[in-house]
């Protein structure tokens, strides 16, 4: 377990180093879609998401991969701050991958992107075990011709079939829940996407 251990950390080392070097992908400004998506929020955001959502735009449109980690209470608005980060990255004409761990927290994220996202040219997928193999099977085609901007999934996301058209921006619910190695996994199917982990 000890060598296992000492050899999962030299790879992320080396990992987290060469994203350092990479040339990542600088988002533009915000636009008046963006502002017109943030201000249809239907309540008033804290001064912490406001900062957050700020700092993480800065992130993005800097020409390095983000790594970043956003902590917050259950309730305190985690998931909005990411979804304005999604509609940035989607607004650019790149993917999002929203990773949880469960199947019901997925179909949750879901519902929340479809009610959030309503009235803007967003293209939504799910992929859990809720999704029927024909439901998978479209899925992971509109992912590989760049058809859906935003998919949310469990480990499913993680299998080899899985193909992004031009992933942009991983978001990673409740990392505490997964393995290194799972998160990792998703990273290195595109080195050079910005990630956004979110904690409780």
């Amino acid at each position: 377990a000890k060598s296992s251990a000492q050899g999962v950390a030299k790879e992320l080392i080396a990992l987290y180093a060469a994203r350092q070097r990479m040339q990542g992908h600088a988002f533009p400004p915000d636009d008046e879609l963006q502002e017109e998506f943030e201000a249809q929020f239907e309540y008033a955001e804290t001064d912490g998401q406001l900062e957050a959502v700020a700092e993480i735009k800065r992130d993005m449109e800097r020409a390095v991969p983000m790594d970043r980690l956003l902590c917050g209470d259950v309730g305190f608005g985690k998931t909005e701050v990411a979804l304005r980060a999604a509609f940035k990255c989607v607004s650019d004409g790149m993917q999002v991958a929203v990773l949880v761990p469960t199947t019901i927290l997925a179909w949750q994220h879901y519902q929340t992107m479809l009610s959030r996202f309503r009235g803007f040219p967003v293209n939504i997928g799910a992929l859990s075990r809720f999704s029927t193999p024909q439901q998978q099977r479209k899925v992971l085609s509109d992912l590989r011709t760049g058809t859906l901007d935003l998919v949310v999934g469990t480990h499913k996301l993680l299998q080899k079939d899985v193909e992004f058209h031009d992933l942009g921006l991983l978001i990673v619910d409740e990392e505490q829940r997964f393995g290194v190695s799972h998160k990792e996994k998703l990273k290195e199917m595109s080195s050079q996407v910005d990630v956004l982990t979110l904690s409780a």
